[in-house]
């Protein structure tokens, strides 16, 4: 476990103040640390998998009946919408064509979680890239990773519960993590039946089709759609292998996409709460009903431009982790 000084210490405070959204099992190997994951190099169960395995920000409450948020969370207020499936958009494996998909009104966090974050609730930061930030960065505003499925899901309902908001995650019935068993970074995973209360105003993880909404900028059409989150561009909007010197960077760097969401390209791998598999027609808006695997989405540092695509569709075990797999958070919001 890594000890920070308490210089920075001192540090993360004041940046969480600037940056803040309010703020994982078993450990997977590190196979992605060393070298670019190349784009032909497909080998996993999943599209594109290498390996198995438009509002400003507000600041009054947010009518959820718990909790206010404010502007230093970094939430921003997502209408919500409903893909009919009439014509399928093109390249996408989850808005496809006879299958309906409603988003909810939500806030959406305009960031990956950050260390400092991340230490705040949890006490303990396990990042691999806990040092020597990139010139002009400052190390506590650079996003958590080596967090697994399972890490996401005590951080969010340890941070509901600071906030003072109803925790979305339980196991077994039981919303209180002290009672799962389950020590983060320890090495475990989580036993039991993990339910997600979508109705409690508390923080948790995108759906899949949440975050792939939230990557596209709202637009559920064809027109005007971009390769990666914000523009076509990849240098203007996320860090990976080209450009990112080996190493994560501070959020909120890059262009924001048209919902001022930033880095949902590149960066970090993104944790969503469905299970990974085909969808179908029939699949249901929170994803696949069961599996082995979690989705991941965006891409990240370490990998080719084709994996931070909006379209690319990722999958890992709940308790893998590595040094380019973190989150964002989201909570219920009434219009």
């Amino acid at each position: 476990m890594k000890k920070f000084s308490l210089a920075f210490l001192a540090l993360a405070t004041l940046t969480l103040l600037a940056t803040g959204c309010g703020g994982g099992g078993g450990g997977g190997s590190d196979d992605d640390d060393a070298t670019p994951v190349a784009e032909n190099g497909s080998t996993g169960t999943g599209s594109g998998s290498s390996e198995s395995g438009s509002g400003s920000e507000n600041t009054g409450g947010d009518g959820s009946g718990g909790g206010s948020i404010s502007v230093t969370e970094g939430l921003v207020p997502v209408s919500g919408a409903t893909f009919d499936g009439t014509t399928a958009i093109t390249l996408s494996g989850v808005f496809i064509a006879g299958r309906t998909v409603t988003i909810p009104s939500l806030w959406a966090c305009d960031h990956e979680v950050t260390q400092a974050e991340y230490q705040s609730v949890m006490g303990s930061n396990p990042s691999s890239f806990s040092s020597s930030p990139a010139s002009g960065e400052t190390q506590a505003n650079r996003p958590v990773e080596s967090v697994s499925w399972y890490d996401a899901l005590v951080y969010c309902n340890k941070k509901s519960a600071q906030a003072g908001r109803t925790p979305c995650y339980k196991v077994n019935g039981n919303a209180d993590t002290s009672q799962w068993g389950y020590t983060p970074h320890g090495g475990n995973s989580i036993s039991g039946t993990i339910t997600c209360d979508f109705t409690a105003n508390g923080y948790r993880l995108p759906t899949e089709a949440e975050w792939e909404y939230f990557a596209r900028g709202g637009n559920l059409t064809n027109s005007g759609q971009k390769d990666y989150s914000g523009d076509d561009n990849i240098e203007s909007v996320a860090w990976y292998v080209s450009n990112s010197g080996s190493k994560t960077h501070e959020v909120k760097k890059k262009a924001k996409n048209a919902l001022n969401l930033y880095d949902m390209s590149g960066n970090v791998w993104e944790w969503c709460w469905d299970w990974y598999g085909s969808i179908s027609t029939s699949t249901p808006s929170s994803g696949a009903a069961s599996g082995s695997y979690r989705v991941a989405r965006g891409g990240g540092w370490i990998y080719f431009a084709s994996y931070c695509a909006v379209s690319n569709r990722y999958d890992r075990a709940p308790d893998y982790r590595n040094n380019n797999y973190g989150f964002r958070v989201v909570c219920s919001r009434s219009e």
